[in-house]
């Protein structure tokens, strides 16, 4: 075949095949470009649709979506309000439990305190220990040296013994030249007298008897002279010893209490475990409480009545709850306490509305009404008040003067017996500075100042006060004056142990015979406490007379109390 021709025929092959190539490439370059404006048609139809889908969805979703968030904000709110009150109740609990935490810190410093103080009272009592244990070396070597002089006085007395007995020969040698020198001198005095021995022995009898007799009328008329000197004191000591027979019933009943008791088992609860509810009541009430062999009973002594009524209505308040331990003793004595300054004040009430007194100060109606738990001479002192106060109110009527007046002074005249006030002056004095505070009128001042004579009489309301607390005291048996001077004996013994620095309270108890100081342990040591007793004992000894003898028990006593919460 020829090239040429072959080389054209492949020439017009590729041509036909590039020509139909192009235009089949137009073709598809036709048609894709239909179909990309009918895909541009169709996806701007479709971004149309998207944009007012997306329109649609923006109305709805984010409109529940802001609902959504307002109701997550608001529940997110209420927790945040729960989680802050919470947290406020948490930290009032760490407040309250720090508070805690301080108190019992504070009690730590407390007890440390206590326990340093005791350390020192220690130290102290070792070194006094430590300077007795040297008196006592020094006491040893003392006897020592005692005993070699006792060793060296033997051999002397020994030695003196043995002078002792030649000088003894030398005395009877001595005895015996006597005896024969007083034989010749007696011949020699017959023979100068003239008389023989026994003649002169008669006379001198006689003699002797005649001065005996003349000694003996002069020692009888010097008895006779003392008798009449000494009978009256011999008569008052045997009037006070029948007195002192027979005052034991008089002083049990006004200064004891009987309380009884359902059984015997009762009394082993009032003195609880190792005495300590009968020491916790005695130091509630300051009242002695006397568990005896006496069947179904207890007895409270003491010579202050208040305190004693106190005290047994408190130990029947015990006995009928049956719950006895110191805590409720203390609550009960308290409680007790103060219905009985209630009874005291309608008590005082009471009298004023019974005299139709009116405008009396109300601290005046309170000492009116100590007044019906007080004895005078053995004699009710309310009871004896109003019955002057009646008496006076008649004679001054009688008389045309002010019965008011005369009824005043009658209730008050004695009001200076039963002050709380511890004053060193004559209860009538006293009573009348009372009324004097209390604005009474100065007419009822006078007549209760002056109705033992203690001031000048400046109202004749006064005589009529004064002889109206003679007719009352003066029947027959309302008095005894042995009462009143035991009671003042044991004030006076109390107010004297009180005067001394760090007492806190003092109480006198069985009859006066014993006394308890209770002392403030932060200012009284143990060291101190025991000097304190001597101090008061000793001084009692110079400024009281007393019987028998008074017991001095200072007591020092710690309490530390915590609440657990």
């Amino acid at each position: 075949m020829d090239p040429l021709f072959l080389a054209l025929f492949v020439a017009g092959c590729l041509l036909a095949g590039g020509v139909g190539f192009a235009a089949g490439r137009l073709l598809r370059l036709g048609a894709t470009q239909r179909n990309l404006e009918a895909a541009v048609a169709e996806a701007e139809a479709v971004a149309a649709h998207t944009q007012a889908e997306a329109e649609r969805f923006h109305r709805e979703h984010v409109v529940k979506g802001r609902e959504e968030l307002q109701k997550r904000r608001q529940r997110l709110e209420q927790k945040a309000a729960e989680a802050k009150e919470k947290h406020q109740r948490l930290r009032q609990k760490l407040d309250a439990r720090r508070a805690r935490l301080d108190a019992r810190a504070r009690a730590l410093a407390e007890r440390e305190a206590a326990l340093t103080q005791g350390l020192d009272a220690v130290e102290a009592l070792a070194a006094e220990a430590e300077g007795r244990r040297a008196e006592a070396e020094a006491l040893r070597a003392q006897v020592q040296a005692l005993a070699g002089t006792v060793g060296r006085r033997q051999q002397e007395l020994a030695a003196r013994e043995k002078d002792a007995e030649a000088l003894t020969d030398r005395l009877e040698e001595e005895r015996g030249r006597l005896e024969r020198l007083v034989a010749e001198h007696l011949q020699k005095l017959e023979r100068t007298a003239g008389m023989s021995r026994d003649e002169a022995v008669q006379r001198l009898v006689a003699e002797m008897t005649r001065e005996a007799k003349l000694e003996a009328a002069a020692a009888v008329k010097d008895a006779r002279d003392e008798a009449k000197r000494t009978a009256e004191r011999e008569a008052q000591k045997v009037v006070l010893k029948a007195i002192q027979r027979t005052a034991a019933q008089t002083t049990i009943e006004n200064t004891v209490s009987v309380v009884a008791l359902k059984s015997d088992d009762m009394k082993g609860r009032v003195i609880g475990r190792e005495g300590r509810n009968i020491r916790a009541f005695e130091a509630a009430t300051g009242i002695e409480v006397i568990v005896d062999d006496t069947p179904e009973a207890v007895l409270v002594s003491g010579f202050d009545p208040i305190r004693r009524e106190v005290a047994r209505l408190s130990m029947e308040k015990l006995l009928a709850d049956g719950r006895i331990h110191p805590a409720r003793i203390e609550e009960v004595v308290e409680k007790t306490r103060e219905e009985i300054d209630e009874e005291i004040v309608e008590a005082g009430e009471s009298a004023a509305l019974e005299l139709e007194l009116h405008g009396l100060h109300p601290e005046l109606i309170r000492i009116v009404g100590r007044m019906k738990f007080r004895s005078s001479f053995g004699q009710n002192l309310l009871a004896h008040s109003i019955e002057v106060a009646k008496l006076a109110s008649l004679m001054a009527a009688e008389l045309g003067l002010d019965a008011r007046k005369a009824r005043r002074a009658g209730l008050l005249h004695d009001i200076g017996k039963v002050a709380e006030e511890d004053l060193e002056s004559p209860h009538a004095i006293v009573g009348m500075e009372l009324c004097r505070r209390y604005k009474e009128h100065p007419d009822v001042c006078n007549a209760v100042g002056a109705h033992h004579d203690e001031v000048p009489m400046a109202t004749p309301i006064a005589p009529l006060v004064q002889a109206a607390d003679a007719i009352s005291g003066a029947r027959p048996g309302a008095r005894r004056e042995a009462l009143e001077r035991y009671i003042e004996r044991l004030q006076h013994l109390e107010t004297l142990a009180a005067s001394f620095d760090g007492v806190e309270r003092v109480f006198a108890i069985q009859a006066g015979r014993e006394i308890r100081v209770i002392v403030d342990h932060a200012k009284v040591n143990d060291a101190v406490a025991e000097s304190l007793a001597a101090d008061i004992a000793r001084r009692i000894e110079r400024e009281m007379e007393y019987p028998g003898q008074i017991k001095v028990n200072v007591i020092r006593e710690v309490r530390a109390v915590a609440y657990a919460r």
